[in-house]
This record gives C-alpha cells, sequence and structure tokens, in this order.
C-alpha cells in the first residue's frame, strides 16, 4: 500500500485503442487509482426501462486487469436529458422563482421524489455489480453536492423538516421572532420557502427575517444530504463494508459540511484554490481548508479526490501551475492528513467547458510534456514514500473553531457592516497560526475542548449549547481562548442575547460591548497593540471593561484611547477579545503573544509550512515545505529524509529552494496520538 495516486477517468468517451495508450502512461507515471463513471448516467441508463453495463464492465475489467485500486462513481451529480423531459419537475426552481429546463450539472431538486428514486435505484445495481470486486476500494456518491432549490416540492419538504425541528408552531414563531411585522404564523401551509418573492430583496443575504432564511440553508444541506444517504443506503445492501465518500469543496458556504460528517465513512474534497499562483495567501488557505477536512471525522486522514495537474478553465484568467507548484501542493496536502491524491482528470476532454481544463494527458496524449514529467515525478515519489504515511495522525495542542451557523448568520445580518465576511476573518487569523506552525486543528463548535491549549474562535457571531460553559472550563484550567467582534451576539435562532454583549461570553471576557460603530472599507482605525500601530477596519466595538485588562487602544474617532483588545484572567488561563478587524500583522501579533511557547518549529521562518505526522507505529514525520523564496533553515530534528535519503541532525544548516518538501523520518518514536 502507498499513498493513492490517480484521478478521475472516463474511459466512456474515447475509442477502446486510447485504453491501451492510457494505461501504458499511467504505469509511467505511477497511477494506481481510478475513480470511475462519475458523469456516466445517460451511457449506463439511457431510458428509465433500460440499463446498459455492457461498456463500463469492459472499463471495470481492464482497470482490475491493470491492478488499479477501483473508486466506483454513483453519477447522480448529472441527470441525463431523459429524465428532466419525463419528470420536469425534477429540475430545480432557482431564486427568483423560475423552474429551469435540462442543461448543465447540478440541476436536480433534491426534494424530487423521482429523482431520488431514480439515482438510489441506479447507485443499487452499480453496487450488486461490482460491489464483490477486490479491486473497489470506495465508494463516490453523486459529484460536488451544491446548490439550492425554491420549488413546491422542496417548500412541502421544508415545512416537514421544520415540524420535526421545532415541533410546534408557538415554537417556530417564538424562534423566528414572527410578532415583528406581523409574520405570526396559524397553519404550517402558510410557510413559503424565502426567496426573491417573498423575504428576500437585493440578493440571497438580504432577508427580511434571518431566522427563516437561516433555517432554510439548514434545510438545504439537509436536503442535499439526504440523497447522499440515500444511495449510500442502496450500496450498502450489496456493498456493506467497502467506505462511501463523496468529493466536498473545502471552504463551501451553502453546504454545512459538520452536518454531514457522521455519515461518511472518510472524507475527501477537491482542492482547487481561489487563487492559482503559488503564494503564502494560496498555501494557508489550502492548508485550512486541508485541516476542516481532517476535522470532520476527528482527526482521521481524508482524500484529495481532484485538483488540476496543470490548469483550470472556470475561471476568467486561468495560469498554469508553475514548475514545483503540483508538487508542493500534492505533498501539502499529504503532510496535512491526505491518504491519497487524486487528478481531475487523467485524459483531458475534447469538448465542452471543461477541453481546456488541464488533465495528466493532454489532447494528444503525450508523456513528454512538463505536466507529465512532474505527474509522473510525484508518483516516483509516493512510491519511495510507500506505506510510511498511511493513516497517520496529527497531533495538536491548538483549534480554530469552525461554524457554518455563524457563517451564515453573520453574512445575512442587517448590520453593522456587510463588508465583513466570515471566511476572510477565519482565513486571517488562521494564516496568522499558519505562519507560526502551530499545532492546528479545525474542528466544529460541538468538539470536545478538553485536549486543547489553545481555542481560537473568530466571528463566533452564534453562540449554541454549552459551548460558553465548555470555553470557561478550558480556560480556568489554563487554557487560552481568543475571539473577536461580533461573536456572542445572537442564540441558535438567530435572535440576539437580551443581555450585555458579547452574551455568554461577557462574564468570561470580563467586559461589555456599549456600541458597534461601522465604517467603510477605506476608513482605517489605528489600534496601537504591545507599542505598535496596527490598521483596523470595518467594526469598532466600544468596549467597557470590568475586569480585563487593556492591551491595545484605538488611535481616532471619539472612542480613542479606550479598548481595542482585552485580556482576562480567568483560573489558570486567559481569554482574548478582539473587538475590531484587525489586519495581518495585528492579528499575528496577538495570536503570538496568545499562544506564548505554542508556536512550531521555524516559526519565525517566514512562508516555510512545518506539520507533523504520526503514524499508527508511533513513528514521527516532519514535513517542511517551503512555499516562499529559497532560504536555508536549521533542520528542526533528527532524521532522514524519505524522498532523497540525507540526513540531519538537529540544528544543521537545510538548502529549501522554492517548492522544496522534505519529509524527515524522526528518529524517535512516540505512542500513537489516536
Amino acid at each position: 500500500m502507498r499513498i493513492g495516486y490517480g484521478g478521475d477517468y472516463n474511459p466512456e468517451q474515447w475509442p477502446r485503442e486510447v485504453w491501451d495508450a492510457d494505461y501504458s502512461a499511467f504505469e509511467l507515471a505511477g497511477i494506481d487509482t481510478v475513480t470511475l463513471g462519475v458523469f456516466a448516467w445517460a451511457h449506463l441508463q439511457p431510458a428509465e426501462d433500460r440499463y446498459d453495463f455492457s461498456t463500463l464492465d469492459a472499463i471495470v475489467e481492464r482497470a482490475t486487469a491493470e491492478g488499479m485500486r477501483i473508486v466506483p462513481a454513483t453519477p447522480s451529480g448529472a441527470m441525463p436529458p431523459w429524465l428532466a423531459r419525463a419528470y420536469p419537475e425534477a429540475c430545480r426552481v432557482d431564486f427568483e422563482g423560475r423552474r429551469h429546463v435540462y442543461g448543465q450539472r447540478h440541476n436536480a431538486c433534491p426534494s424530487s421524489p423521482d429523482f431520488r428514486r431514480l439515482s438510489v435505484a441506479l447507485a443499487g445495481r452499480l453496487a450488486e455489480r461490482y460491489g464483490d470486486n477486490p479491486a473497489v476500494v470506495a465508494w463516490h456518491v453523486g459529484n460536488e453536492y451544491g446548490g439550492a432549490c425554491w420549488c413546491s416540492a422542496c417548500g412541502e419538504a421544508f415545512r416537514s423538516w421544520l415540524r420535526e425541528r421545532y415541533g410546534s408552531l408557538d415554537r417556530l414563531n417564538h424562534a423566528w421572532n414572527t410578532t415583528f411585522w406581523s409574520h405570526t404564523f396559524t397553519d404550517w401551509a402558510e410557510i413559503v420557502p424565502p426567496n426573491a418573492l417573498s423575504e428576500h430583496w437585493r440578493g440571497p443575504n438580504h432577508t427580511a427575517f434571518q431566522g427563516i432564511t437561516l433555517d432554510y440553508k439548514r434545510f438545504t444541506s439537509d436536503a442535499l444530504l439526504g440523497g447522499f444517504v440515500a444511495e449510500k443506503a442502496a450500496i450498502r445492501e450489496h456493498s456493506p463494508h467497502t467506505p462511501v465518500t463523496t468529493n466536498m469543496m473545502g471552504l463551501y458556504q451553502p453546504i454545512d459540511y459538520h452536518r454531514w460528517a457522521p455519515h461518511l465513512d472518510f472524507a475527501s474534497w477537491d482542492n482547487y484554490p481561489p487563487e492559482d499562483r503559488s503564494s503564502t495567501r494560496t498555501a494557508a488557505r489550502m492548508a485550512l481548508a486541508h485541516r476542516l477536512m481532517r476535522g470532520l471525522r476527528g482527526g482521521e486522514p481524508f482524500w484529495v479526490m481532484e485538483q488540476t495537474p496543470s490548469v483550470t478553465a472556470s475561471r476568467d484568467v486561468n495560469p498554469v501551475k508553475r514548475p514545483g507548484v503540483l508538487r508542493l501542493w500534492s505533498w501539502q496536502s499529504v503532510a496535512n492528513g491526505a491518504d491519497a491524491v487524486l487528478y481531475f482528470q487523467l485524459r483531458q476532454s475534447r469538448g465542452a467547458c471543461e477541453k481546456y481544463h488541464g488533465a495528466v494527458l493532454d489532447h494528444a496524449g503525450r508523456t513528454d510534456t512538463r505536466v507529465f514529467r512532474e505527474v509522473a515525478d510525484l508518483g516516483a515519489e509516493f512510491a519511495r514514500v510507500g506505506d510510511a504515511v498511511l493513516g497517520a495522525r496529527t497531533p495538536a495542542r491548538a483549534a480554530l473553531l469552525v461554524d457554518w451557523d455563524s457563517w451564515w448568520a453573520v453574512e445575512m445580518s442587517d448590520g453593522p457592516n456587510r463588508n465583513v465576511g466570515y471566511l476572510d476573518v477565519l482565513t486571517t487569523y488562521h494564516r496568522a497560526l499558519w505562519q507560526a506552525n502551530v499545532p492546528l486543528d479545525v474542528v466544529p463548535v460541538t468538539a470536545d475542548l478538553s485536549g486543547y491549549d489553545v481555542v481560537v474562535a473568530p466571528l463566533l457571531h452564534m453562540v449554541k449549547g454549552d459551548l460558553a460553559d465548555r470555553v470557561t472550563a478550558l480556560v480556568e484550567r489554563g487554557g487560552t481562548f481568543v475571539t473577536t467582534a461580533l461573536s456572542g451576539r445572537v442564540d441558535e435562532d438567530d435572535n440576539a442575547f437580551l443581555t450585555d454583549v458579547p452574551g455568554p461570553f461577557a462574564s468570561l471576557l470580563g467586559l461589555r460591548v456599549e456600541e458597534t460603530d461601522a465604517q467603510p472599507p477605506d476608513v482605517v482605525n489605528p489600534v496601537t497593540l504591545f507599542g505598535t500601530e496596527y490598521d483596523a477596519r470595518h467594526v469598532f466595538e466600544l468596549v467597557v471593561p470590568d475586569d480585563a485588562e487593556v492591551v491595545g487602544t484605538y488611535g481616532t474617532d471619539f472612542y480613542a484611547g479606550t479598548p481595542a483588545v482585552t485580556r482576562a484572567s480567568r483560573g489558570r488561563g486567559h481569554a482574548y477579545y478582539v473587538a475590531t478587524l484587525l489586519d495581518d500583522a495585528g492579528v499575528a501579533a496577538v495570536l503570538r503573544t496568545a499562544l506564548g511557547n505554542l508556536t512550531g518549529p521555524l516559526a519565525d521562518v517566514p512562508d516555510v509550512e512545518v506539520t507533523e505526522r504520526i503514524a499508527p507505529d508511533g513513528t514521527r514525520h516532519l514535513f517542511v515545505l517551503n512555499h516562499g523564496d529559497p532560504r536555508v533553515v536549521p533542520s528542526p530534528v533528527h532524521g532522514t529524509d524519505l524522498l532523497t535519503g540525507q540526513e540531519f541532525q538537529a540544528g544543521d544548516d537545510i538548502n529549501l529552494p522554492t517548492t522544496a518538501v522534505l519529509v524527515i523520518r524522526q528518529s524517535e518514536a512516540v505512542p500513537d496520538p489516536q
């Protein structure tokens, strides 16, 4: 066994004589894993009453004979034209209330009984046919779940979802604060999906009743999950032991992946960072998404189900990955917990919207290109490392909390400032932790916090359940908590706490927020923090300390000299409150102080990422990745680089060219962190 390597393969799109050339190329590249049939529904079921598995049989037979690890996909990510013609109500209704006709791919209503029936039936037939093939190592259900529908079927399903959630209209009316604007509902049938025809104005994030829209977002996430769960159940009838997953999209706002996590046998995701070029921001953003995926299943390894070998085709401008970047980014995923690194796709499509999307093999099928050579070189490295890091865990003493409900709620809030983006703030705080090489988990607000020394929770707008009590316990036993402006504002129904801001955290933080000023993005209020001045923007909370220590103050406006950053001592620990949105340097200053000695190796070397994975046998592997300029750094440990065989003593100089990667097997094993 070794790190899984391969990707999405669609030989049904090609004459069979091409398959021979493909497999010869795969052998050269060290490819051992193929995902099959992701978009093959129309091919597998050309009519409702007719299935045709003859081509897929040949594809699976050939992949098995070639020694491939096979990941069969259920093709529900793109329904066939005949289904839309026979069942037009299976097509989605958009935010403006328009029923769509057939086209594109995420085009099916998640509440359509006909789509659900047909997709589940096909999933069952696939599992029945291929589930006992020993080459099948996992099942891939659907593809990049996303989108929403506002049709009458979704309206009825939403009402059923609400009945289950609230139990009574009285409870629902209280949760939605419906006495406002005479919205009190007296019959479930009066409730309609919130869209441009009902509660919304200007767009999806502008809603008169945040509670209604918040619940529709939760419902949509659950409705899509229902399709996954139904297909997984059909697979389980015939393939009871093979793990089942779906390819997620990392930091994707419409779906709460924490709600999906219990239903996955392992997490997987598609790594297409918003910025194609190599940069610190891109590297930190990818690390955040990797850690989010790892955190879905309590620290278990995940798969990168898709990445491009070279270039995407979906942006206005699509630069190629520079030499060495594919290798660097692939090893980064392994360093952060991936046990497989796959591509979309293995052979480039000849037409349609992804014909210029990069692939392992281009339109000519050449194996002498720079891209293919880099793919093959990486495959050789994965083979060299073998199973050394498979199943390895990542130890962490710090946690970054991510909460989809807070993400949704803060961005649809009418006030104080719509220029505040949850993801922008989250990535700023993560970037500072990443630069410090902090051993970090990215976890939901429901996670057990007892194993962490530091917990960071930016824009924790919504506070649910016993979270405040668990954070208080963390601090009192000697831990550190850091949170920011706009946190502790609302309960799980998105209603304001009827107490001083920041609500359940006020006592822990030792302060109250009296007012919140908001300004346009070009307005800067400098904050003096630890003797240095930093820029702050967007929101400026006016803080009245109780027993909190003031460590940073505003520089201008009528609240100049008042607290901008505070620290409260509780028990043996501390709780920090950042009452504004600081720039990168300001956030880093706060976190470096809060972290104390918890920073990781090479924390003061810019753009060098250092992570660790500990194998089940206790063997430790330290990954060193250079995302910046060439530099010389001291070796953090004594050990051997698995990629080159070079041995290092702690403190030895290491030359790190741009895009350099080291996988250092350390000389001393530790107990399995699991």
